[in-house]
């Protein structure tokens, strides 16, 4: 009856671990999921440029990640607690004579619980540095936008003033150019105006010294102009009448 009553014992024992260990599987598949899908909206949400829709899902899969986080220790808690309890059992005189295969059902149970202990805190460590990492990016990039609003308007000034500084001293080139142009004109119409001086006054010592050419240049300017009155007048002549005839 004793011997019933412990076995009856040592197979509750192994249903509550099996029970936990059940339950434990399925909370460590949604803590996975939860812990990649908050990677990929984390990941989706980069280029979005609204904060509201962003700040509320994290902050309420932060809550789901922390309770959860609570659940699966709380679990492993009570299945450590049964483990120990049927190490305990092992121990008991009654079951010497099941010993080998009680000890094999045990370290099968505390292999189990050891996968599920690494497995949890495998992927808790994962979420957390992967919401630290997106937490120092997040702030990281709210500082540049701090900056590039707060220096926005500074830039926009700074880019006025150069462009102005730039038409200064392309106004400045400018006028530069001009005065250099002008002076070289100056220089030049003083060249030609010696040159020209020069064969006036040579010209007027040729005259002076030969009467006769004095003379001859007088003749040929009177013979000019009386050949330009000629034709003047002929060319006067010839339209009045190519008028008069037109009008007839």
């Amino acid at each position: 009856m004793a011997g019933a009553g412990s076995s009856n014992y040592w197979e509750d024992l192994r249903k509550h671990a099996r029970q936990l260990e059940n339950e434990l599987d399925l909370k460590l598949v949604s803590f996975s999921k939860l812990c990649t899908s908050y990677t990929s909206s984390r990941d989706g949400r980069r280029g979005d440029s609204s904060d509201t829709t962003p700040l509320l899902n994290n902050s309420s899969q932060d809550r789901m990640f922390d309770t959860m986080s609570v659940e699966i220790e709380q679990l492993l808690a009570k299945l450590t607690g049964v483990n120990d309890k049927m190490a305990e059992y092992t121990s008991t005189p009654g079951a010497a004579s099941l010993n080998a295969a009680l000890m094999h059902t045990l370290q099968r149970h505390r292999d189990i619980l050891q996968d599920y202990t690494n497995e949890f805190h495998k992927t808790k460590g994962n979420f957390l540095a992967i919401r630290e990492r997106e937490d120092l990016l997040g702030s990281v990039r709210k500082d540049i936008e701090t900056y590039k609003s707060g220096s926005g308007v500074n830039n926009r000034r700074t880019e006025l003033f150069l462009k102005e500084h730039e038409h200064l001293r392309n106004s400045d080139r400018l006028m530069d150019d001009t005065i250099s142009i002008a002076m070289a004109t100056k220089e030049n119409m003083t060249s030609q105006r010696g040159f020209l001086k020069s064969i006036q006054g040579k010209v007027n010592t040729l005259a002076n010294r030969f009467p006769a050419i004095n003379n001859l240049i007088q003749r040929v300017n009177l013979r000019k102009r009386r050949d330009s009155l000629i034709l003047g007048g002929v060319i006067g002549i010839c339209t009045i009448l190519l008028l008069l005839y037109a009008f007839h």
